[in-house]
């Protein structure tokens, strides 16, 4: 019996329901032009700017149970005369009231809702403003059929823009769900707030707050129209964990007075940051901290375009933590005390931001500070620290993209003071006041541009001002160690702004360089940087590094060479390296060299070089220099003393690949105590030398000059006293290529032992005791694997023409009466003629 009585009620029930909305759908079909009409003629009473619209209809179920009057694609143009622009934008805007107000025939609009829209709010340069479009005639009436009775706005995902260019000031936000209620009456207005927003900017002057900030408001106000008052109720402004209660007064009679208060709630560093311009904030955007941070401030005084209301904010923490969610490290037991003020002029040239009595422990070590920063139009900058620093704690926390890892100690006193816009004008009239010390224990680096790792960094640095003394400053670099005694300048320039330069004047020591890690691409160099092959070079000169450096250095090792007790001084000016004077001992000897490397153009370094050798080791220098690239004569078949001087230009690229056509050298060479030993082409020789003798030639000096020039070695004739026994001396002269070529003239006396004379089948020719001895003439032409020894015909016939001149000479001298002198008999030799030596 009771199922059957509750069947029957939901059946009537859902029937009159039913029958409800039937009604209200057919009343709503009946009179909607009617309702549109009305609507349409009440708002143009009460707009007095273009308004676009899509399309407008009426619907029941939208904003159910309220009637709503939609507008699709509406855009309401700027209260600026003869502007196009939009003062609001929506894909809808819905005006709701009473499903009763139909029956009644009276309608009341009581709610907005605006969705998918933007919202464009401007004060011009000359204080006027883009949003005036209600109408402010009182004589205007509404009709009594239908009225506008807003209780209750509704945003969703509406963009906000305001911009005051009087005051440059802009402010862009995000309204995702913002519901404001209003209650009117004649004296008030009440405006209740809930809702989420993402403010994207606001824009102060020349700072940026509240960057990507989502923000939870709970607010209320009553506006008093008599006597143009604003009572802020407590509200609540939630950004993240932190909230911020807002409260009191705001007067409009006038420029507007703001006299309000603020107090931080659960607030932590990531609110307090975001209370300070951006430009000073982003650095620190991604830290976090746990304890106690408090923050409560005041905002006092009229607002215009000429005045700036009083700011004043306290915070500080007590025993709270510092760190970054993705590091291990962290800054614990952290107490300061800050404080903010926009100053007596209440603008961004007098505002000052500080934190006093800052304390904290850092992996165990304790250090404390101050900081200062003011006027934030023209910045000037004051701190000072003190603490022993665990630096592999301190990068670890810091994030530096520059450095990848770091490990050792500090010992920190610094104090800094100065104007940032001044040093950048100015970096070098001491603009800033630097003083203090650092001293490093054991520290190790790993940096993002320089793979070959820093080890067992020591020394002590004093600051004074632009400069840093450096004191007994050592390390590793690689395998490389250097200790460093002298003055830095112009340090805080170089670290702190771009293209400044730093100036070492300094004693350089070391006991070991290997110049094949410090020139290897692959340790000098970022892999993304690299363009070689692995065991390729890279070589290049900062333009913002100089040095004066007197260096001492035990021993260097490049490729095969090795030097010992390194002495000179070298300078460093604009990618130029030049030094008077630098000797070493290698190969047995020893070097002197002044001259110049050019590095200006990374890929056409030039080095210019004077360069003074004596008692080199020629089969060493061969070997050393890997028998300068090529295979004719090595290294296994020279012995001897080499002392030189050479003057040389020479070419690399980058990769300290040479470029040898552009190689020019003169060189002045002796070579004292020599041997060619198993040298090919004597070897060939064997029909006039025994060549037992041939495979171990001596000679005891040989002296000449040499120039290099297009990729071609230039030799003048010159003399070569051997211990052959038929073959005394040797004159040899000619040219060698870079790329093997080679054309060699030799000439060598023929003794009695050589071949017949031709004239013998005429007689005997008497030999002249005092005649000299005859000489043959060769040439040697081919590459290293394939070359030819032939008679050199062109010096026979050279040979021949100055005989006769000589004889004709002699012939006259006779006829006048003059002794002959004696003449050495020379071999006659066939054209084309050549000697067997196989």
């Amino acid at each position: 019996m009771k199922k059957q009585v509750v069947k029957k009620m939901l059946f009537y029930t859902s029937a009159a329901i039913m029958a409800a909305a039937g009604i209200a759908f057919g009343l709503l079909y009946t009179y909607q032009d009617k309702i549109i009409g009305l609507f349409v003629s009440e708002a143009n009473k009460y707009i007095n700017t273009k308004v676009e619209v899509g399309q407008i209809s009426l619907s029941l179920f939208e904003k159910f149970p309220e009637v709503a009057v939609s507008l699709d694609n509406v855009n309401v143009h700027e209260g600026v005369e003869g502007s196009q622009e939009s003062l609001a934008r929506a894909e809808k805007l819905y005006f709701t009231f009473s499903i009763w107000d139909v029956l009644h025939g009276k309608y009341s609009i009581q709610q907005l809702y605006m969705e998918q829209g933007a919202i464009y709010v401007k004060v011009l340069p000359d204080g006027s403003v883009n949003y005036m479009v209600i109408k402010t005639d009182s004589t205007t009436e509404g009709d009594k059929d239908f009225a506008f009775n807003l209780k209750q706005i509704n945003l969703q995902d509406v963009e906000v823009h305001y911009i005051d260019q009087q005051l440059k000031q802009t402010y862009e936000l995000s309204a995702h769900k913002l519901v404001a209620a209003m209650g009117i009456t004649n004296e008030t207005i009440a405006v209740e707030t809930n809702g989420r927003a993402t403010i994207h900017t606001i824009k102060v002057g020349t700072g940026e707050y509240f960057k990507g900030k989502t923000v939870d408001l709970v607010s209320a106000l009553v506006i008093d129209r008599l006597t143009k008052t604003i009572k802020l109720q407590p509200s609540t402004v939630k950004i993240g964990s932190a909230a911020y209660a807002v409260s009191g007064d705001i007067n409009y009679t006038g420029p507007t007075n703001l006299d309000l208060k603020l107090d931080g709630k659960n607030t932590d560093v990531q609110s307090l940051l975001s209370l300070l311009p951006q430009s000073i904030s982003q650095e620190l955007n991604q830290y976090r901290s746990e304890g106690e941070v408090y923050f409560n401030g005041t905002v006092k005084g009229n607002v215009s375009a000429k005045e700036n209301p009083t700011m004043a904010f306290n915070f500080g923490a007590r025993n709270a933590s510092f760190y970054h969610p993705d590091a291990k490290q962290r800054i614990d037991k952290i107490n300061l005390t800050g404080s903010f003020t926009n100053g007596n002029k209440q603008n961004a040239t007098t505002s000052v931001l500080e934190l006093k009595d800052l304390s904290g422990v850092l992996n165990g070590h304790r250090f404390n500070g101050n900081f200062r920063y003011s006027n934030f139009n023209n910045p000037s900058v004051a701190f000072d620290i003190k603490g022993k620093l665990d630096v592999g704690y301190v990068l670890g926390l810091a994030k530096l993209e520059q450095v990848r890892s770091g490990s050792g100690l500090a010992d920190v006193r610094i104090a800094f003071n100065g104007n940032l816009n001044e040093f950048k004008a100015r970096p070098g009239n001491s603009t800033l006041n630097t003083s203090g010390d650092i001293t490093l224990r054991n520290v190790s680096l790993v940096l993002q541009e320089l793979p070959l790792p820093l080890k067992g960094l020591s020394g002590n640095f004093i600051f004074k001002r632009n400069d840093v003394a450096v004191s007994d400053f050592k390390g590793r670099l690689g395998d490389s160690d250097f200790v460093i005694n002298g003055m830095f300048k112009n340090v805080m320039a170089w670290l702190l702004l771009d293209r400044q330069r730093l100036l070492v004047e300094a004693d350089f020591n070391s006991n070991y360089i290997n110049c094949d890690q410090l020139l290897s691409e692959q340790l000098n160099t970022p892999q993304a940087s690299r363009k070689g092959d692995k065991g390729d070079y890279k070589f290049i000169l900062s333009p913002n590094i100089a040095f004066d450096l007197s260096a001492s250095i035990n021993r260097v090792k490049f490729r095969r060479f090795n030097g010992k007790n390194i002495q000179g001084e070298v300078k460093l000016r604009n990618q130029v390296v030049s030094s008077p004077n630098i000797s070493f001992n290698s190969i047995g000897g020893k070097f002197a060299v002044r001259g110049s490397l050019d590095a200006r153009n990374k890929e056409h370094i030039k080095v210019s070089t004077a360069t003074k050798l004596k008692n080199m080791s020629v089969d060493s220098l061969f070997y050393v220099f890997e028998n300068f690239q090529q295979n004719f004569i090595m290294d296994s078949h020279l012995r001897g003393q080499l002392t030189a001087d050479i003057v040389s230009d020479l070419y690399f690229d980058s990769q300290l690949n040479a470029k040898t056509d552009l190689l020019q050298a003169e060189i002045v060479a002796t070579v004292r105590n020599g041997q060619l030993i198993n040298f090919a082409p004597m070897q060939k020789m064997s029909a006039f030398v025994k060549r037992a003798e041939l495979a171990n030639m001596r000679f005891a000096e040989l002296h000449n000059s040499f120039w290099i020039q297009q990729r071609t070695i230039y030799i003048p004739e010159m003399d070569i006293r051997s211990s052959l026994s038929a073959v005394p001396t040797v004159s040899i002269s000619g040219q060698h290529t870079f790329d093997q070529h080679m054309d060699y003239r030799i000439k060598l006396p023929l003794f009695s032992n050589q071949r017949p004379d031709k004239d013998a089948a005429f007689g005997v020719v008497a030999s002249d005791p005092g005649a000299g001895n005859s000489s043959l003439f060769l040439t040697l032409k081919g590459r290293e694997s394939d070359f030819k020894i032939a008679y050199d015909d062109e010096r026979v016939r050279q040979k021949i023409k100055t005989d006769l001149k000589q004889e004709g000479q002699e012939l006259k001298d006779l006829l006048r009466g003059k002794k002959p002198k004696d003449k050495e008999k020379k071999v006659e030799l066939q054209e084309g003629e050549y000697f067997d030596f196989n």
